[in-house]
C-alpha cells in the first residue's frame, strides 16, 4: 500500500518564496559584491575616523579626510608604482619561453619560440583588454567607493537599520555578532596590505642583492600574492626560480630558499605582530575556503575566500555561543 505524502500550502509557499529569494539575489550579486567590499573598507578606515573623531574632530570632516587621503595614496600609488611594474611585467611575459628553455633545454623539443613569440603578445594584449575591461567598470568602482564613504560618514547606520526591524533583545545580538564581524575585517584587511608591503618590499631588495631580473615584477608579483594565503606564496615563488634558474640552478635554489626565509619570517615574527591574534581561522578552514572560493569564482573567489570565510566563522561562532556578549565598542 502507497502511502500518500501531503504538503502543505505553507510548505509550498515557503519554497516559493526561497527560490524567488535566490533569483533576487543572484540577479542583485553585484550590488550585493559592491556592498561586501564597501564594509570591508569600511572596517578597516573606520577605527581610523573614530580616532580622529574622539580628538574633537566632527563626524563628517573625520571621514572626509581619511577616505580623501586614502583615494589620494591610492592614485599615486598607481600612477608612480604601477607604470614601470606594468611595463616590465609584458618584458617578462614576452621573455617567458626563452626563460623556459634556457631553464629546461628538454622544452626546446615541444614549445616553439617562434610560434610563442608570435603568441605571447596577444596573451599580453588580451590580458590587459580584460584588465582595463574590470578597472573600467565604473558604476561599479563608484558604487563601492559610495558606500565605503556612506558607511563611515554614518557611525551606527548598522545598528539603526537593524533595530528598525528587530525587536530589541535580538538586535542586540545580532549588533554584536556585526561588531565582531567588523572587527575581523578591519583588522584581516589592515594586517593584508601592511604584509602585502613588507614582503614585496624585502622581496624587492633581496632579488636585487642577488642580481635577479625583472626584481620589480617578481616582487609585485610576491606582494600582491601575499592576499591569497598559503598557496599565494608557493605560486609567487615559481617565476621567481624560473628567472633565476635560467642563469642557473644554483641561483635558482638560492631564490627559493631566499623565498622560504622570508615566509619564515613573515609567519613567526610579522603575521603575530601585524595581525596581533585578531584574525586567527584555521589553516584547514583556510584550504577549505580557497577550494571553494577558487572553484565559484576563481582568482577573485580566491582573494575573498579568506573574508567570506571570517564572516561565515564569525556568524556561525556567535550563533553557536552561549553569551553573546552585548554590543561591544568598535574601535
Amino acid at each position: 500500500m502507497t502511502q500518500k505524502i501531503e504538503i502543505s500550502s505553507r510548505t509550498i509557499i515557503f519554497t516559493i518564496l526561497f527560490i524567488l529569494a535566490l533569483r533576487a539575489i543572484w540577479l542583485i550579486r553585484e550590488l550585493l559584491f559592491a556592498l561586501f567590499l564597501a564594509f570591508i573598507f569600511m572596517s578597516a578606515l573606520k577605527p581610523i575616523v573614530n580616532k580622529i573623531e574622539a580628538r574633537g574632530v566632527n563626524r563628517s570632516l573625520s571621514a572626509v579626510v581619511v577616505f580623501l587621503l586614502t583615494l589620494l595614496v591610492i592614485i599615486f600609488m598607481l600612477g608612480t608604482i604601477l607604470p614601470p611594474i606594468l611595463s616590465e611585467s609584458i618584458l617578462f611575459i614576452k621573455n617567458l619561453p626563452f626563460l623556459l628553455v634556457e631553464t629546461f633545454p628538454f622544452l626546446s623539443e615541444y614549445l616553439s619560440l617562434e610560434s610563442a613569440v608570435q603568441f605571447l603578445p596577444n596573451i599580453t594584449e588580451n590580458f590587459f583588454r580584460v584588465a582595463s575591461g574590470v578597472f573600467s567598470n565604473f558604476i561599479f568602482v563608484i558604487s563601492v567607493l559610495f558606500f565605503t564613504f556612506y558607511f563611515l560618514l554614518e557611525k551606527n547606520f548598522l545598528e539603526s537599520f537593524i533595530k528598525k526591524f528587530l525587536k530589541k533583545e535580538q538586535a542586540q545580538k545580532i549588533i554584536s555578532i556585526t561588531q565582531k564581524i567588523e572587527l575581523r575585517m578591519g583588522a584581516w584587511m589592515r594586517g593584508e596590505l601592511i604584509l602585502m608591503t613588507i614582503i614585496g618590499v624585502f622581496t624587492y631588495i633581496a632579488l636585487n642583492i642577488l642580481g635577479i631580473k625583472f626584481a620589480l615584477s617578481l616582487a609585485f608579483i610576491a606582494g600582491l600574492l601575499e592576499i591569497i594565503p598559503i598557496i599565494g606564496p608557493i605560486i609567487a615563488a615559481i617565476p621567481a626560480f624560473l628567472v633565476a634558474s635560467s642563469d642557473s640552478f644554483f641561483l635558482g635554489g638560492i631564490v627559493i630558499i631566499l623565498y622560504i626565509i622570508i615566509q619564515q619570517l613573515e609567519n613567526n615574527l610579522i603575521v603575530p605582530f601585524v595581525m596581533n591574534k585578531a584574525v586567527g581561522i584555521h589553516p584547514i578552514t583556510i584550504l577549505i575556503a580557497l577550494s571553494i572560493g577558487g572553484r565559484l569564482g576563481g582568482l577573485l573567489g580566491a582573494v575573498l575566500a579568506v573574508p567570506v570565510a571570517l564572516f561565515i566563522e564569525t556568524i556561525v561562532t556567535q550563533l553557536l555561543s552561549r553569551n553573546v556578549s552585548p554590543t561591544s565598542k568598535v574601535d
